[in-house]
């Protein structure tokens, strides 16, 4: 057991690890390239920090263990709103802005309320997979119009907050060499974090479902 819980340790700490080498690594390139920072923000940082869920899920997935897989990523959001915001909040009070209240909190409740409707026959198939993909492909593209076309003061102000490519780290090889790591590490962390999670499942009695929550 105490080696489960080691492996369990070292698989968080790898996906941690490998989700900031992978960030880090993508959104570099992409400056480098000339691509905006803020396609990047909406884009490249956004499905990056996403990327330990993405691990943890397809690595539960091929593994079997389909309530790791879907608890994890509903668990997640509801960690991120509750816990996240609630103690970032107790920190400083966050201000909100009216684009998030009047687009994408409608658009986060829309998603929730379609994942409901899609899992209500107890099943997320293929074509359900589908029609999700094909909705946040729609959405980055909708995202990537719409930042294209804010005034020139909202980029400037973005782009002064964004530390262009610079040193030894501006080299596209090191920036190459760090999505390689970040995605190896996501690869390892996870498949020992799904492990773990099992072991612990079963020797506590409790269901996969209640682990990936």
């Amino acid at each position: 057991m105490l080696t489960h819980a080691l492996f369990f340790i070292l698989g968080l700490v790898a996906l941690v690890a490998g989700a900031e080498a992978l960030v880090r690594g993508a959104s570099k390139i992409a400056l480098s390239l000339g691509i905006s920072p803020l396609v990047v923000g909406l884009t490249i940082v956004a499905v990056g920090t996403s990327s330990p869920e993405v691990a943890v899920s397809v690595g539960a997935a091929l593994s079997g263990n389909t309530d790791i897989a879907v608890g994890n990523v509903v668990g997640s959001n509801i960690f991120n709103v509750l816990l996240i915001l609630g103690v970032s909040a107790l920190i400083a009070p966050l201000v909100v802005h009216s684009q998030l209240i009047r687009q994408e909190v409608p658009i986060m409740i829309g998603a929730s309320l379609l994942l409901l409707v899609v899992v209500l026959d107890g099943t997320l198939g293929r074509a359900d997979a589908g029609l999700l993909l094909a909705l946040l492909i729609g959405y980055t593209v909708f995202l990537i119009r719409q930042s294209r076309a804010e005034t020139k003061e909202i980029r400037d102000e973005y782009d002064a907050g964004v530390r262009r490519p610079s040193g030894w780290d501006s080299h596209w090889a090191v920036q190459a060499l760090l999505i390689a790591v970040g995605l190896a590490l996501l690869v390892l962390g996870s498949n020992w974090l799904v492990d773990a999670s099992v072991v612990f499942a079963r020797a506590l009695g409790v269901s996969d479902l209640l682990i990936g929550l």
